[in-house]
């Protein structure tokens, strides 16, 4: 996890899609305009399960002067040794 938002700090596409499952990798570019700005991390469960895993975070942004949260639960699988970001979902609020 900590990876892959250093790769969307760094606008780095080709680890983004690298790391990303191929059953739910998008064919497009996956990194967000240059007028965002990333300001930190929060990995707030990690929930390994044999070549499975659950990460949630809440990963910080800037854009357009207005400050954002990206709090989402995360389903990663490892296949021969690597770890792939599979899909996510968005918690509610107040949830």
């Amino acid at each position: 996890m900590r990876s892959r938002y250093t790769a969307y700090v760094l606008r780095d596409d080709a680890y983004l899609k690298a790391t990303w499952h191929p059953s739910t990798r998008p064919a497009d570019n996956l990194v967000a305009d240059e007028g965002l700005k990333w300001l930190g991390l929060e990995v707030r469960r990690h929930v390994p399960d044999g070549d499975r895993a659950t990460v949630e975070f809440v990963a910080r942004c800037k854009s357009g002067g207005r400050a954002q949260r990206l709090h989402e639960v995360s389903s990663f699988v490892r296949e021969d040794g690597r770890w792939y970001y599979v899909d996510g979902s968005f918690p509610e609020k107040g949830g």
